[in-house]
């Protein structure tokens, strides 16, 4: 029988990169996000290029409701997802009392409680089937929570702590929770901002080609979490080496703008 994979966030950045990966491994595929121009894009050129079957759903997962509404739409079709990528993500960068609350109060629905649902819903399939895969996107900033990043930061904590204790309680049932913490993406994602950052200067931003090749690897047939990049490893280590007063100061630098020469 051939896989079946959910990935959402899939109209642009890693989430359609990950879909051409998963694609020339010859697994269908359901695309989610909520521009449904650009996914109808994808499933015409992602069929004629690899021969497999794409669906696409238009949902915007800001909305948790809508995370509901898509398992049911997904279920009622009969498909039967193995896998399942949770990826749709968003951030902010700006300090902490100058931000939009309504903004970051989205960026915690689509970031945690849409990947909750979505993850609690198809596990409880994937449990009763003793087989699945689920993989969600963290992030560096998992590890290391920036400074102007403060919401972001913490929602990625999230997914990561998640990740672990689920993939825990699920150990020897067939059901495998991993998650992957890439560092800066070269994508839309990115915004002027960040890129004027000392840490976009200093870790430099790979291809979305790059990082969905790791993570589909890892969704195949890795365990636990996936920090993608061996600069972005070393990083992720340092706050076990380093005081607590000395990385503060450290990632506040990293997080702050470049300081032009006079």
């Amino acid at each position: 029988m051939k896989q079946l994979a959910l990935i959402t966030g899939a109209s642009s950045g890693i989430g359609k990169a990950l879909a051409y990966e998963a694609a020339a491994q010859q697994i269908d595929l359901i695309l989610v996000a909520r521009n449904g121009s650009k996914l109808i894009e994808a499933k015409i050129e992602l069929e004629r290029r690899f021969g497999i079957s794409v669906d696409v759903i238009v949902k915007d997962l800001s909305n948790p409701e809508a995370a509901k509404d898509l398992y049911q739409e997904i279920t009622s079709k009969g498909l039967q997802v193995n896998m399942l990528v949770n990826n749709a993500g968003v951030g902010l960068y700006g300090e902490f009392v100058d931000t939009p609350l309504e903004t970051e109060l989205s960026m915690i629905d689509l970031n945690v409680s849409s990947l909750v649902v979505l993850t609690k819903l198809f596990a409880i399939d994937m449990k009763k089937r003793g087989e699945g895969r689920i993989m969600n996107v963290a992030s560096l900033l998992s590890y290391l929570p920036f400074p102007y990043y403060s919401v972001y930061s913490a929602t990625k904590a999230f997914v990561l702590a998640f990740t672990e204790t689920v993939g825990a309680e699920l150990e020897g049932t067939g059901v495998i929770v991993t998650s992957i913490c890439p560092g800066p993406v070269d994508t839309n994602f990115t915004t002027a901002e960040m890129l004027g950052t000392n840490a976009y200067k200093t870790n430099k931003p790979v291809e979305a080609s790059f990082v969905a090749k790791v993570a589909i690897r890892h969704l195949l047939h890795g365990k636990g979490n996936k920090v993608i990049g061996f600069n972005n490893w070393f990083i992720s280590n340092l706050p076990r080496v380093t005081p607590d007063s000395i990385m503060v100061k450290i990632k506040k630098s990293l997080a702050s703008q470049v300081k032009q020469k006079e």
